[in-house]
């Protein structure tokens, strides 16, 4: 049978069993009425067997479930190789919460009739359901070479498939099965979902809007719709999104702890723990409640009842990705209280659970793209493809100086330096814009200089118009997307006037304080000591490069500690750096209203403090794969 459709399937998480989906097609229970009957003496135990597998049916869909099974298993005493007794009694095992046993009767039934679909797609289920999702995809891909119009199998293999980290093999699947069963709304929330955790936003709300017009009512994908928004930077969006959901469903954790996680965003952490309170009250089970608490407040040694009711939900089977929130959570109380060996436990815990539903790290990827990037966007390249102000057309963006460029690592200090600026009055702070990424695959695809000259002047004019769709006449606007180092020289030669301030920190204290993070979005080098310190190795080479050929006055470096020891002299120097007067609201940064989504969040509301500097020292003995990128005079 095609199984019902999972629990995750109406979520963003893995599946677990649920409702049915509703582009489901049949019965679920199979029926023996059209066997053929053989002749002779076997003929009325073959009957007797299809008349209690038929039996069974009707008793199942009355809710005799016991009666059922005992049907089913007399089915099979009387004919161990009927098909559809097994299949069947492995849908009611699987129904009542044994997944264990129905996975045993559906291999049973595909290895008696091993063309039987639903047999494979009723193991993947189990599979599922026992967390074995490599085994799962194996068995929704063979029912899906017997039946390739199953929607459920395409359904639940995308879900899967996403649970192991195959994101792109997961899109494909999702895809596949939208195009069978287009008005099938749980379809394009798991779609979305997926979107949203690469961080793909807008098509990931399209996805959510589009379920909800198939059905106005599906709570999860309301509340999936806010937290996409919320990442967008919408906060009222994301804040009405998620009050409709509640409306639907009063209890839905998602709506709960994503309004949480706005008001923490605009810096009212009472607020944020109030909704978290809610969300706790509605379900104590929620590991991502309880994970939240942790993010809104430095805990200490009084918050051990918090500590008692985390561990008592790893207790429970969880999957991956909760049980790893509660890690990460877990990983921060002990950091907040000193006990710094058992906070590198947790951290450790929860990345290796992480790893699991993420694609697998190539380090070799990031290394070539950076060879790439040195070896043909060098010096010659620059003097082609740049263009001077003063041999630009009037009204051409090239002698633009409204775009101000923070760029580092993660955790380097990025966000508390846009919030400094974005407390100048003149200054917009836009957070993290993925405009670059999307771009410079655009440029560098050109198939001839004429053609990524033409492509540079476009993007520079597009950047820009989107710069004042979102900060109106502010004289400078802020994108602080750390990577988008890795497209320095492009936006140099297409905004030669633009100025880049570049943060740098200790990069073990760097690398330590991203492993140390649950990042909203998937990021594949994040969760391994060693594939930290490579793809450190090639961002500080990259910008070796980028220093290399730029003129003086465009990049600033600016030493994450040197800013937290003198705040304003470095931020007078930032100010100055982008050309505009000093203001000393720049100083009073903790007390701006603005909207903060990054991790950073918290750090960004308080006075400087220099606490996070040389913080690594606390775990040298844990550390060893970072210690290579231990400069000669540590700090």
């Amino acid at each position: 049978m095609a199984t019902s459709m999972t629990a995750g399937a109406r979520g963003p998480n893995l599946p677990g069993r649920n409702d049915p989906c509703p582009c489901g097609s049949g019965d679920k229970y199979k029926h023996c009425c059209g066997r053929l009957i053989a002749q002779g003496p076997a003929a009325a135990t073959s009957s007797d067997a299809a008349t209690h597998v038929n039996l069974g049916n009707a008793q199942a869909r009355t809710g005799r479930l016991e009666q059922a099974a005992a049907s089913y298993r007399r089915a099979i005493a009387l004919d161990p190789g009927l098909a559809e007794a097994h299949h069947n009694l492995g849908t009611l095992l699987l129904e009542t919460g044994h997944p264990e046993q129905a996975l045993e009767s559906s291999r049973r039934a595909a290895a008696v009739k091993p063309g039987y679909a639903e047999a494979h797609e009723n193991a993947g289920a189990a599979l599922l359901e026992l967390g074995r999702l490599e085994e799962a995809i194996v068995s929704y891909q063979r029912a899906l070479e017997l039946r390739p119009a199953s929607v459920d199998a395409s359904h639940n293999l995308a879900n899967a498939l996403v649970g192991v980290g195959r994101s792109d093999e997961a899109f494909v699947a999702y895809r596949r099965a939208i195009a069978l069963a287009p008005g099938c709304a749980a379809l394009h929330n798991n779609l979305g979902s997926l979107l949203r955790s690469c961080g793909r936003l807008d098509e990931a709300v399209a996805c959510f809007r589009r379920a909800l017009e198939l059905e106005p009512g599906f709570a999860q994908a309301q509340g999936n719709l806010g937290l996409a928004q919320r990442l967008q930077g919408r906060p009222q969006d994301a804040q009405a999104s998620c009050l409709r959901a509640l409306e639907l469903e009063p209890r839905l954790g998602l709506a709960l702890t994503t309004l949480a996680e706005s008001y923490a965003d605009s810096g009212d952490f009472a607020g944020a723990e109030r909704w978290l309170r809610q969300a706790i009250a509605a379900d104590p089970d929620s590991p991502e409640a309880w994970a939240g608490l942790t993010r809104v407040r430095k805990m200490t040694a009084q918050d051990s009842d918090w500590l008692g009711a985390a561990r008592r939900l790893l207790v429970q089977p969880l999957p991956p990705r909760k049980e790893a929130c509660l890690h990460y959570a877990i990983g921060k109380y002990f950091d907040d209280i000193g006990e710094f060996g058992q906070a590198f436990d947790s951290f450790r815990r929860a990345n290796e659970l992480t790893q699991r539903s993420r694609p697998a790290h190539d380090p070799q990827t990031m290394t070539q793209a950076v060879n790439r990037i040195i070896e043909t966007e060098d010096r010659a390249w620059l003097a082609r493809s740049r263009r001077l102000p003063a041999g630009s057309p009037a009204g051409s963006p090239i002698g633009s100086e409204r775009a101000v460029f923070i760029v580092g690592m993660l955790r380097s200090g990025t966000t508390l330096a846009e919030q400094i600026l974005a407390s100048h009055p003149e200054i917009f702070g836009a957070g993290e814009l993925p405009f670059w990424s999307r771009a410079a695959e655009a440029i560098r695809s050109a198939p001839d200089q004429t053609t990524r000259e033409r492509r540079l002047e476009h993007e520079a004019a597009e950047y820009l118009r989107t710069l004042t769709s979102q900060a109106g006449g502010a004289r400078r606007v802020v994108d602080k997307m750390p990577a988008n180092f890795l497209s320095l020289g492009l936006i140099h030669a297409a905004l030669p006037a633009a100025r880049v301030i570049h943060l740098r920190r200790h990069p073990l204290d760097t690398c330590l304080s991203i492993y140390f993070q649950h990042l909203e979005t998937a990021l594949s080098y994040t969760n391994d000591l060693g594939d930290l310190a490579r793809y450190y190795g090639d961002y500080a080479r990259l910008m070796d490069h980028w220093h290399s050929l730029f003129p003086p006055g465009i990049i600033l470096d600016v030493p994450y500690e040197a800013l937290v020891q003198d705040p304003e002299g470095w931020s007078r120097k930032m100010i100055e750096h982008i050309g505009l007067p000093w203001d000393a609201h720049c100083l009073e940064f903790h007390s701006n209203p603005r909207t903060v989504i990054t991790a950073s969040k918290w750090q960004v509301r308080q006075p400087v403090t220099t606490s996070a500097v040389g913080r690594w020292r606390n775990y040298r003995a844990q550390v060893g794969p970072l210690l290579g990128l231990l400069p000669a005079d540590p700090v």
